[in-house]
């Protein structure tokens, strides 16, 4: 059986719902911390369950929503999630109220709304769906282990629909970790440029995007997904091989792919492994990126995939992800190559 994207949902930080593709989207370029564009809640979630949601939560339960309504279903068979750090919000609350208690009269709502496949759990309750139920996190690359297990499942005939998604949030308390640590840009470095940075860290965000795949196509179908793989480490010199070997196996070559979608994030030290590919082997090839618009979170390649799927079902490339000028009369396939740190090296192949 084949893997077909049939709908898709994003909540981003940009207004990615209600609209056609990008065209409110906008740069955010003082900004280092990007909030996601929120929806109207009380159209999907009542409102007395919604203010005991984290808005991860929320977000998740919208955007998997906006996917089934997309894809004109109302059930599916399995719900398979991918997260980063989980509902981190309750769980700052939670360490904040032990140490405030002194680990004494603790009320444990936090710690149970915390855990990382709370989103996955409400969606489930959301649509009564009772079937196989599975969060994946691994970091960076969580949801692309979420969508090889959704692929494997419907190409093995397990299963016929599923519902799989990327979902991330920001705390605080996590933020200014991330701060200290330098993963985070530092704010005298604005405006920020992610194509022409010169400063260490990224431009951080949130968001949820999910998909829902089936093993037929439909009347809403946005593309097949032909391949994933997950490699945990590789140098700058071995991207190409990588890449060559993993399209190869697809019986493509790299003059076969129309665009090639990169995670370039404004990191100096970890953008030189899309730098080297996109100089070379994608030279003559339309090079696209996204996290600009999203920022960077573990899951921000879901993000990614909502923005190939709609390439390729809408056969436009807004101005707004172009980072080159080379153009195709058609883009019928899709390389997305994303990577964090230069650890967790993901490849996802896209074709109409």
């Amino acid at each position: 059986m084949k893997a077909y994207i049939n709908g898709i949902g994003c909540i981003s930080a940009q207004k990615t719902f209600d609209t056609v593709f990008l065209e409110e989207a906008v740069v955010n370029t003082p900004e280092n911390v990007l909030a996601v564009v929120a929806p109207v809640y009380k159209d999907f979630i009542s409102p007395v369950a919604a203010r005991r949601m984290a808005k991860g939560v929320k977000n998740g339960i919208v955007a998997s929503a906006l996917a089934m309504k997309d894809a004109n279903i109302e059930n599916v068979d399995a719900i398979i999630t991918g997260t980063g750090l989980g509902c981190i919000e309750d769980s700052e609350k939670f360490l904040k109220n032990i140490l405030d208690n002194n680990e004494e009269f603790l009320t444990p709502t936090s710690f149970i709304q915390s855990t990382h496949n709370t989103v996955g759990a409400q969606i489930a309750l959301t649509l009564q769906c009772k079937g196989y139920n599975f969060t994946y996190v691994n970091g960076a690359v969580s949801f692309e282990s979420a969508i090889l297990d959704a692929k494997m499942q419907i190409e093995e005939n397990e299963t016929n629909s599923i519902l799989v998604g990327g979902v991330d949030e920001t705390g605080d308390y996590t933020l200014s970790l991330f701060k200290l640590a330098g993963r985070i840009k530092e704010k005298n470095n604005d405006p920020f440029d992610i194509l022409n940075s010169t400063s260490n860290g990224a431009i951080y965000g949130e968001g949820a995007s999910f998909f829902v795949l089936e093993n037929k196509k439909t009347g809403t179908t946005y593309a097949q997904i032909l391949d994933i793989e997950i490699i945990n480490m590789l140098e700058e010199n071995e991207i190409e091989a990588a890449i060559i070997t993993f399209l190869k196996a697809n019986n493509l070559q790299i003059s076969d792919v129309d665009a090639v979608v990169l995670g370039l994030n404004g990191n100096v030290k970890s953008d030189l492994y899309y730098k080297d590919i996109a100089e070379n082997a994608f030279a003559e090839t339309p090079q696209l990126y996204y996290k600009h618009l999203s920022g960077e979170y573990d899951t921000a390649s879901a993000f990614g995939l909502w923005m190939a799927s709609k390439i390729i079902k809408t056969q436009d490339i807004p101005k707004i992800i172009k980072v080159n000028s080379v153009t195709k009369p058609a883009y019928n396939t899709i390389l997305l190559y994303n990577q964090v740190n230069g650890k967790n090296h993901s490849f996802t192949l896209l074709s109409k």
